[in-house]
């Protein structure tokens, strides 16, 4: 029996108010009433004429973020890539051996394969020529029956049409059965019916797209980047062994072609991703099967470093989220290895088996498989789903390396005594990682920084200052607007977490701080929704060592909270160079170019006072406001990483171990530096 609380006079007297307001709260029967026939009243409004119909490639350009990822430039670089990627199944199908791109001098791109040449001839259901079928209707080419391809990356069959829509202008030429045919598309619609244009001799055969990428679409940049373009075509080149791809970007002025051409394949790819570092061994290990359809190419190389570079692919998509070809390749290597230090005897009686983590230090890696029915996880396609992948991949590697190992017991015995250090450096880690972890809330009596925090608890309002020295970050502190800047000053540089293991990274007292600050944990451990902060500021003097201190900060933060910087999170201060003076003029400078420029336009007299500001520390709290930390006058630099296989290199070349390919950039840029003291 439920017993009425509204009645009970023994109620607190809040409690007898609550009720009372959520009483008058309720809607009355008029208010239902009205309520109920406004509903209706817009019901009406709603009907079949509400309804739209995209038809042909309308849904494209209404929609093209769907189908490309966005409208910016990494959009723009897509068109490109899905025309290369059809001349791509046309080699993995036997029939192209070589692929063109050139970037035209009005912007626009070229690309020829000299494969089959696109069908020309009626296609059954649209009673239209087969070509003008692949270039404007969506889901319609030759990899969905398993007749035209037996290996495909483009399964969703958007490529050509999706390319169509979203260019102003479009032409195509298909060289087959001894013609030439030519057919030209103005924003995915038909503008010249296909036509033969000329003959052509028995053996010439592929097809040429032509395109200008619509400005109407990519409203923010319709400029294709050579240095994008050249590093995704020398991945292709490397992916398919044999295949032939030139690129020549005629915008230039020298017209140079340049040639990506490797018989080596995967391992001429870990052989380059590898150069300028101490290896183990100085051969990559490749292996190579095929299975139930399926081929597997795994090529694998160690070096001395601290950290492993594992990519993967599948039917030539790189899968930056791995999928069941990756864990069944990590499953194997662990395995494997393990098995054979047992065998052998490698292991001491208190040893443990290597974990995975410590058997893939110092490796890298490429493992690339050809799947005839590939499950992409959504249409970025970025982690492989098919099951069997996962069991090929491991069979496949696992009988080939286990055997290597066998018949190389040197370099077997190099790998598993490098694995067993990085085992002893991570139990010696996770104690030292302890520190750095939260029990409740920030422990700042801990920080050896000073960190001083925000009063603000609100993650998107909060920004953390990291100082070069004390003096300059006692003037950040007294000049900050205490709501939302956290200061933490550090002294001098920290460790080059390039050159370093784990353990000696976190028993860095500055790196340590800089950690629990954050409060996401770092590497494997990295979780990015507990971020104190989204504006992580690097604040250092405009100087040589400033410029260092820089560079080691941004090392530490791409390597193991790289999250944090491809979220955005990660500033460069802009501090001023100069401060003029004369009367009651102020003025703050950033270049030698400024300068001279704003002398020149102020008077003689009184002569102007030039204050050059060689360090944060000398600045007041007021100037260091005025000047670098005031939301509304300050110039902050994003740290953006547009392409990450470019930005490991420099990493790599610029703090790692090798001295020589570091002297040789230097030797090269070292005339585009000037002298600010001059």
């Amino acid at each position: 029996m439920s017993e009425d609380l509204s009645k009970d006079t023994n109620l607190p007297a809040e409690a007898e108010a609550e009720a009372e307001e959520a009483k008058e709260s309720q809607p009355t029967p008029e208010q239902l009433a009205a309520q109920k026939e406004q509903l209706e009243e817009r019901a009406k409004d709603y009907d079949a004429s509400q309804i739209q119909v995209l038809e042909g490639l309308e849904a494209v350009r209404k929609r093209p973020g769907m189908y490309i990822g966005s409208t910016s430039a990494q959009g723009l670089h897509h068109l490109v890539w899905e025309i290369i990627d059809n001349g791509i199944d046309e080699a993995l199908a036997g029939f192209a051996t070589e692929i063109n791109v050139s970037v035209e001098p009005d912007n626009s791109i070229t690309v020829f394969d000299n494969g089959r040449g696109i069908p020309v001839d009626i296609q059954a259901k649209t009673g239209r020529p087969a070509l003008e079928t692949v270039f404007t209707i969506l889901h319609a080419g030759g990899k969905f029956g398993g007749g035209g391809y037996k290996v495909s990356g483009g399964l969703h069959g958007v490529g050509a049409s999706v390319v169509n829509a979203l260019s102003s202008e479009l032409d195509v030429t298909v060289t087959r059965d001894g013609k030439r045919y030519y057919m030209d598309f103005k924003r995915g619609k038909v503008h010249t019916e296909m036509k033969v244009i000329g003959e052509a001799p028995a053996h010439e055969h592929g097809t040429k797209v032509h395109f200008s990428p619509d400005p109407d679409i990519f409203t923010e940049t319709t400029v294709y980047d050579d240095k994008v373009l050249t590093t995704r075509i020398r991945e292709l080149a490397f992916l398919n062994k044999g295949l032939k791809l030139t690129f020549t970007d005629k915008r230039a002025e020298t017209h140079e072609k340049l040639e990506f051409h490797y018989e080596g394949g995967l391992k001429s790819y870990v052989e380059f991703l590898n150069e300028g570092k101490d290896v183990l061994f100085p051969e990559p290990i490749y292996v190579e099967g095929q299975q139930n359809g399926i081929t597997v190419e795994v090529a694998l190389q160690y070096t001395t470093g601290y950290r492993s570079n594992l990519m993967t692919f599948a039917n030539n998509i790189h899968t930056y989220e791995g999928g069941t070809h990756e864990s069944g390749f990590k499953t194997a290597l662990t395995r494997v290895i393990n098995d054979y230090a047992k065998k052998t005897n490698l292991f001491k009686d208190n040893d443990e088996n290597l974990s995975g983590e410590d058997v893939r230090e110092g490796m890298t890696a490429i493992v690339s498989i050809k799947h005839p029915d590939p499950q992409f996880e959504g249409q970025t396609k970025t982690k492989l789903g098919n099951s069997d992948a996962r069991t090929v991949t491991d069979r496949m590697f696992s009988e080939t390396f286990s055997k290597f190992l066998m018949e190389n017991p040197s370099v077997a015995r190099s790998i598993v005594e490098k694995g067993l250090l990085a085992a002893r450096a991570r139990v010696a880690a996770k104690r030292a990682r302890e520190v750095t972890r939260k029990k409740s809330g920030l422990e700042i009596s801990n920080l050896p920084g000073k960190l001083a925090d925000n009063s603000s608890k609100d993650p998107e309002i909060s920004e953390l200052f990291i100082v070069e020295g004390d003096s300059a970050g006692g003037s950040a502190k007294s000049g900050r607007s205490r709501l939302t800047q956290a200061i933490l000053p550090i002294r001098g540089k920290i460790l080059n977490v390039e050159k370093a293991s784990m353990d000696k990274i976190l028993a860095n007292e500055e790196i340590r701080s800089l950690f629990t600050a954050m409060g996401t944990g770092f590497g494997s451990d990295f979780d990015l929704a507990k971020a104190r902060y989204h504006k992580l500021i690097i604040m250092t003097d405009a100087d040589v060592d400033g410029a260092h201190i820089r560079t080691l900060l941004l090392t530490l933060f791409y390597r193991y909270m790289r999250p944090v910087v491809d979220a955005g999170y990660v500033y460069i201060a802009q501090p001023p160079l100069y401060q003029v003076r004369q009367g009651k003029f102020r003025k703050y400078i950033d270049s030698d170019e400024e300068l001279q420029d704003t002398l020149a336009q102020l008077s003689a007299s009184p002569k102007p006072v030039i204050q050059r500001y060689k360090g944060l520390g000398e600045m007041d709290a007021e100037q260091l406001w005025d000047t670098t930390m005031n939301p509304e006058n300050r110039r902050l630099l994003r740290v953006e990483v547009s392409d990450a296989e470019d930005a490991n290199g420099v990493f790599e070349m610029l703090m790692g171990d090798k001295v020589e390919p570091r002297r040789e950039f230097i030797e090269e840029n070292a005339t585009y530096v000037e002298n600010l003291d001059a």
